[in-house]
């Protein structure tokens, strides 16, 4: 099997996979205030979001063209312009307080 790039994988220019590294890294960045536990992956634009007690890990995205950080199969989204609101809602999420 052949290795392909972060751009090739995401179908991105190099500039658009720096601009979702960042939103994540602010992302990430907050939910450590809130004392959640994730990890900004360096093999892909994504934040590997561990639950508290037991449970698969959250992947977390930036999708819908830049505007909404995506996750659970991108059925749950919030905007990338309100970082603290987004990390509130992984971080309830995650706890089970809401669905």
């Amino acid at each position: 099997m052949d290795a392909i790039t972060i751009r090739e994988a995401t179908g991105g220019t190099i500039s658009e996979v720096r601009d979702e590294r960042a939103k994540l890294l602010r992302l990430h960045e907050s939910l450590t205030g809130l004392g959640v536990d994730a990890e900004l992956r360096e093999q892909m634009p994504a934040l590997l979001v561990h639950r508290p007690d037991v449970g698969l890990p959250l992947w977390v995205f930036v999708g819908y063209g830049g505007a909404y950080y995506s996750w659970q199969s991108a059925e749950k989204r919030h905007p990338v312009c309100d970082v603290p609101g987004a990390a509130l809602a992984l971080a309830d999420y995650i706890t089970g307080r809401t669905f």
